[in-house]
Order: structure tokens, then C-alpha cells, then sequence
């Protein structure tokens, strides 16, 4: 597959931004304009100097976690950050569209629209579920992007890799897989096997298993190139040197990441146990992620007397396919007790 004839002709013809620390991270530097003496804030990271616009070293230790190469990473300002520079990349406003499978994530509809994109949307069938034959009948020489989400936001199953290969090889355009929440998932995720398709992007993000939301921070793995027009967009100095600071030392704890991993599945185990005998519940999805869906009678009614005591869940019902769903993040065990307490008093 030749990427660049995927890419916009503005885009391939950019000359990239070149920031003062493109070229040289140490020496004497008096090229940017930064502030000699120091920073107010008395610590050892040098705050008063630009960070690294390649994050280099964080490139390295992921890689190494990854088992892929660091040139195949880009890492961004949450997943956000890549959907958005995806879409710019590719995607022409107001000419081209983007295929995406609901229900699923709304920012891949949201960074779609602010870039003036129209999208088709192609239900997931009723194991929410690719429909592969559906998906390649809403292609036109226009569709530039399908997004996946794997496991699925809010359904939260996963996604038939097979099908997404199958796409992969026959759609003559970028496909993005969202792995946010494949830590969860009991199923191994093998990245090297959809890396061999050029036109794949996986994204995965800090924000879930690693507890590291508040610093913002998703990145994605893909082929050499498409990596390359990512830095080529980027703003120059997207991920500051405190979140920079606090992923290096994030994946030295992997081991805590596994153990954090471990107790949200066993408590999201006991919470399913536990909501399926409730009367009331008229079904629960199965998940590989660190929410469940569930489908009761009345969600709006249910969602707001729990939030008249303090607890806050998601109603869903508004997306394909999903009316009278709501969906649980899973607590601490005494979260959970406390939600299912209040849920079988209002049910």
C-alpha cells in the first residue's frame, strides 16, 4: 500500500515547524529564548528549558515494553491528540468522509466534525460486532478512515481482530484501531500481527490501567511513515516535561499496572454476580474492559436517582442501539458495594 497516495497534498507539501530543540537538547543553549536563571519551581527537570518534541527517551522505554521499534510510536497529548492529527492528515474537508462503527467512542465523530468531515455510520451488528460486508458496502472513492474501537467504548467486547484484517486488506485507506482498554481484556492483543498491515494504526493511552489520566497522555503505534507525518504536524512541544517525567517513571511500575489490572477485573466480576439475579436487570454485555453495560427499564430514571446520592454513571441510551443502557466504570470494592446497595433500593 503507498501511503502518501492516501495522504492530503498540503499535508505531503508542509514544511514542518522547526522548534529551537529539533536539533540539539544540550550544550550551551541559547537559541530559544527560555529563561537562563532557572524556573520558579524548584525541581530537577529543568522546567525553564523546551522538553525533548521527540520524546526520545520515553520512546525508547515503551518500545522495549512494546516489543515494537521506537520509530513505529508517536505519542500524543491523550488519544486525542492522534485521532485529531489523524483525520487532518488524511481526511480533505468537505470532500472526503470516515466509516465509523456504532455505538462507540463520540470523539471519533467530534474530531470528524471540527475538521469539517462528513461520517457514515455503519451499526455493529447485534453481538455488537463488525459487519464486515456492511462496512465495505459503505466504502466510496471518498472514505479515507474507518475507526474500531477494541474493546468497544461503551459496549466493552472486543472486536474481531479477523474481521479488522479482513478490512485492512481490502480497504484502500487508514484504518484506526483504538486499544484503550486492551489492558483488560483476558485476550492477548498481538501488535505485531496487525502491524503488518501498513494502513493500521493502534492507538493506546496512560489514561486507563496505568491511572495516569489526569497527565493526558495516548499514543499510537503504526508504520514508519504514517509515524513520520505525525511528527511532521504535531505541535512542537506537545507533551510537557512533567508528563514526560511521570511516564518514565510509570513504566518502571508495570508490576503495579498488572496488580491495579487484576483487582479491577475480579471486582468487575463480583459487581456482574451480583447486578445479573437483580430484578429489574433486563441484561448485562459481556466485557473486556474496566466498565459494564447494563440494560434496565428506565435508565434515565435510574441514572438520576443515583446521582441524587452522590453516584455517577453514564447513560448510554442515547447511542445506536443502546436505549435504557447504562454503564459502570468499576470502583474500589467499597464503591461497588455502596452503588449496588443504592441500585437495589431504587430497582
Amino acid at each position: 500500500m503507498n501511503i502518501k497516495s492516501l495522504v492530503r497534498k498540503n499535508i505531503l507539501d508542509l514544511k514542518p515547524y522547526s522548534s529551537a530543540r529539533s536539533n540539539h537538547l544540550e550544550g550551551v543553549l541559547l537559541d530559544a529564548n527560555e529563561n537562563p536563571f532557572g524556573s520558579v519551581i524548584e525541581n530537577d527537570l529543568n522546567l525553564n528549558r523546551y522538553p525533548d518534541p521527540k520524546q526520545t527517551e520515553i520512546r525508547n522505554v515503551l518500545s522495549k515494553y512494546l516489543s515494537v521499534n521506537p520509530e513505529n510510536i508517536f505519542i500524543g497529548v491523550g488519544s486525542d491528540e492522534v485521532i485529531d492529527l489523524a483525520v487532518r492528515i488524511f481526511c480533505e474537508p468537505q470532500k472526503n468522509n470516515v466509516i465509523i462503527c456504532e455505538p462507540t467512542y463520540g470523539m471519533y465523530k467530534v474530531a470528524c466534525d471540527i475538521n469539517d468531515i462528513s461520517t457514515v455510520t455503519v451499526p455493529l451488528n447485534l453481538q455488537y460486532d463488525i459487519d464486515v460486508k456492511k462496512v465495505l458496502g459503505s466504502v466510496t472513492p471518498d472514505t479515507k478512515m474507518i475507526f474500531f474501537c477494541s474493546p468497544n467504548n461503551p459496549t466493552g467486547n472486543l472486536l474481531s481482530k479477523k474481521k479488522i484484517v479482513q478490512i485492512a486488506k481490502k480497504f484502500n485507506g487508514i484504518i484506526i484501531v483504538d486499544q484503550a482498554y486492551a489492558d483488560f481484556s483476558l485476550e492477548d492483543e498481538d501488535i505485531q500481527s496487525l502491524l503488518r498491515y501498513k494502513n493500521i494504526i493502534l492507538l493506546r493511552t496512560f489514561s486507563k490501567a496505568w491511572g495516569l489520566a489526569g497527565i493526558r497522555c495516548g499514543y499510537a503505534i503504526a508504520d514508519l511513515e504514517i509515524i513520520q507525518l505525525f511528527f511532521k504536524i504535531k505541535s512542537p512541544y506537545n507533551l510537557n516535561k512533567l508528563s514526560s517525567e511521570v511516564i518514565l517513571k510509570a513504566l518502571k511500575k508495570k508490576n503495579i499496572k498488572q496488580r491495579f489490572v487484576a483487582k479491577i477485573n475480579k471486582e468487575k466480576k463480583w459487581l456482574i454476580n451480583n447486578i445479573s439475579p437483580l430484578q429489574g436487570i433486563e441484561k448485562i454485555y459481556p466485557s473486556d474492559a474496566n466498565f459494564v453495560l447494563f440494560k434496565v427499564k428506565n435508565a434515565k430514571d435510574i441514572y438520576e436517582k443515583l446521582a441524587e446520592k452522590g453516584i455517577i454513571i453514564r447513560d448510554r441510551s442515547n447511542q445506536l442501539n443502546l436505549k435504557n443502557c447504562l454503564r459502570i466504570s468499576i470502583g474500589t470494592p467499597a464503591e461497588n458495594k455502596l452503588f449496588l446497595s443504592e441500585l437495589k433500593k431504587i430497582l
